[in-house]
């Protein structure tokens, strides 16, 4: 008896450890008719804004692909998933770009009532810093990681950051839920996974979701800046383990289901001619070069400190 009792507890654990190894399955929301779709919408942003362009500079919402929208400003991402429960918000740029970003919600017809969720990608001023704005506009709830929720809460960048004392402070803003790499956001039919990316930043993330539009559907990544710009005293090569971890999420980056690269500024994935439609929207080769590029300018830091 005691035997059988054993053999039972064998088999629910190993039961258990099927379950948590399923990857979690769903079908992207499908939006026939997005609005402000990007064969129009798109050549106005390109005509509008130019590659690395102001921060601040108000550009036009595009529909991306389906669900999902470019609401933000010519220099600076800001990304809208929109869902049959309410809508996730990406980034919200700058306190002043943020005004932008709730002009273009509200343009493309959607409530800023029924943002329910904002994310980040990374947590310095030019991607977050309308965070407080947006969410007294919203009375959505922020999540962001753990380092991340630090910066929200402080109001000033973290020592760790490579680019300490290089931002102004910002304002405070409390945050609801704590995120981890491979987390799953759930809202109504929206599911976005969080991919942890620190390097640019010590709380960076990227996020990854699906999205169909016509029957045809795209793995989309927002993979964070990961550019190893710093201030000028700070070394790379001094901090093994954050390198360890920069290198690391690169590697998720790479290693990420993704035809659609977007990016929290649109010249590092080459948004403007993609919306125009002077280069390729979808490349299934997108995040691999994108991380391999990020590897090489690692690496070429890696060597100037050495010298």
């Amino acid at each position: 008896m005691f035997a059988r009792a054993l053999a039972q507890v064998a088999t629910a654990l190993a039961l258990t450890a099927c379950v948590t190894q399923i990857p979690v399955q769903s079908t992207p929301r499908q939006v026939d008719r997005p609005r402000a779709p990007i064969a129009t919408a798109g050549p106005a942003f390109a005509a509008t804004c130019s590659d690395w362009d102001d921060w601040d500079k108000p550009a036009p919402p595009v529909g991306v692909h389906g669900n999902t929208y470019h609401v933000g400003t010519c220099g600076i991402a800001a990304i809208l998933i929109t869902g049959d429960e309410g809508h996730v918000l990406i980034d919200t740029g700058t306190e002043a770009g943020a005004s932008v970003v709730a002009a273009n919600i509200r343009r493309l017809g959607f409530d800023l009532d029924d943002v329910k969720i904002i994310l980040n990608s990374h947590e310095h001023f030019d991607h977050v810093g309308g965070m407080a704005k947006m969410k007294a506009l919203t009375g959505a709830d922020l999540y962001a990681s753990s380092e991340a929720s630090k910066v929200f809460q402080s109001g000033v960048v973290r020592p760790t950051d490579p680019q300490s004392g290089m931002h102004a402070p910002m304002a405070l803003v409390s945050v609801n839920r704590i995120i981890e790499d491979g987390d799953v956001i759930r809202l109504g039919d929206i599911e976005i996974t969080a991919i942890a990316t620190p390097g640019h930043s010590p709380g960076a993330m990227s996020w990854r979701w699906g999205a169909c539009e016509a029957a045809t559907c795209h793995r989309i990544v927002y993979a964070d800046s990961l550019s190893p710009a710093s201030r000028d005293e700070y070394r790379f090569s001094d901090n093994p383990p954050y390198l360890a971890a920069y290198r690391a999420g690169l590697d998720r980056i790479a290693e990420a289901p993704c035809n659609f690269l977007l990016t929290p500024h649109p010249s590092a994935s080459d948004m403007v001619d993609r919306f125009a439609g002077r280069a390729p929207l979808v490349d299934e080769a997108a995040c691999v070069d994108y991380a391999d590029g990020v590897r090489t300018r690692v690496d070429e830091r890696l060597a100037r400190e050495s010298e």
